[in-house]
């Protein structure tokens, strides 16, 4: 598809959730400025930050180039907040971009390209890096992660799911769905509902990234397997899933995550879940590697994450946006 002529351009909505991330705010709104396929318009909405990140805000949206506004209110939590923006949004895809997260400039136009084409997908998602404080790349999923093209239930199933910033949502998809605010895990329940609406679309570029520092919820394994665990409970008699079909689910879930909890340091609970879900597991080798993982002592699994992090970042460099 031909976005050249601006007159048919499709129309997204850009929606950014601020709190506390004056450092790194600026860098995510001028990821957002710097998209080949301009967006229709940026909304921020600053959830009461003690920062200085409505001043930086501002200062960024006085010299964009297309329709952008800032809402600084109080503090209500990041599920109220993406509600709100999306409420106030229009046009045919909507997108949101953690305030600490980062695209590369291709990927609006890609990821609507992807959708122009895909009329049964919902959303479309790709790979991610993550980076650092210093948009260091520290992990690719491509190294990793086997995403689905198409049905996405056994990947949520599995208690994995697409990263935010990776994601454009046909926008229609989201009319009669929220985000769940009594969830502390905002997209994991609200991707296992879509599941019944349409398809995943998947793009294997790498046009996203995450960012990882000190105040990250999605390092909290323990706080995301519950979250993950009651998301499925929630949905099952949508998703159709009887008493045995959900145990064997959560099951598979647990077992995901001792590795997980492992590398957090919480071997207890990793070895607990390990023995109790075992037979849950898919293969052996998946069984020897978690197994490895709790049985490694933490200073060497520590070695082995700060050796493999150097090396990713000497393959893929620094992010620089």
């Amino acid at each position: 598809m031909n976005f050249a002529d601006t007159n048919h351009q499709p129309e997204v909505f850009v929606f950014v959730p601020s709190y506390n991330h004056a450092p790194f705010v600026e860098k995510c709104l001028k990821s957002i400025v710097n998209q080949t396929l301009a967006p229709k318009k940026l909304l921020v909405i600053d959830d009461g930050s003690k920062d200085d990140s409505p001043k930086t805000i501002e200062r960024v949206l006085n010299d964009c180039p297309f329709d952008a506004e800032l809402i600084v209110r109080e503090n209500r939590g990041l599920c109220a907040t993406l509600n709100e923006g999306f409420a106030k949004s229009s046009g045919a895809y909507f997108a949101y971009l953690g305030s600490d997260d980062l695209w590369l400039p291709e990927f609006l136009a890609a990821r609507v390209e992807l959708l122009s084409r895909r009329e049964k997908a919902v959303l479309a998602y790709g790979h991610a890096f993550t980076i650092d404080a210093e948009e260091n790349i520290i992990d690719c999923s491509t190294e990793w992660a086997a995403f689905p093209d198409g049905d996405p239930r056994p990947m949520l199933f599995s208690g994995s799911a697409p990263f935010s910033p990776t994601v454009v949502y046909r926008r229609t998809a989201l009319e009669n769905l929220h985000w769940n605010e009594k969830s502390g895990l905002e997209d994991y329940d609200l991707y296992l509902r879509l599941s019944k609406k349409g398809e995943f679309a998947f793009d294997e570029q790498i046009l996203a990234a995450w960012r990882q520092h000190g105040t990250n919820t999605s390092d909290n394994w323990e706080f995301m397997l519950d979250e993950i665990l009651a998301a499925q409970q929630r949905n099952a008699d949508e998703l159709g899933l009887d008493k045995a079909s959900l145990a064997r689910i959560q099951s598979a879930a647990k077992l995901t995550h001792t590795e997980n909890l492992a590398r957090s340091g919480r071997k207890k609970q990793a070895l607990s879940l390990f023995l109790k879900n075992a037979p849950a597991a898919g293969s052996v080798s998946f069984l020897a590697k978690n197994a490895l993982r709790i049985l490694l002592p933490m200073p060497l699994l520590r070695r082995l994450r700060k050796s493999s992090q150097r090396r990713m970042t000497e393959k893929y460099g620094k992010l620089n946006i």
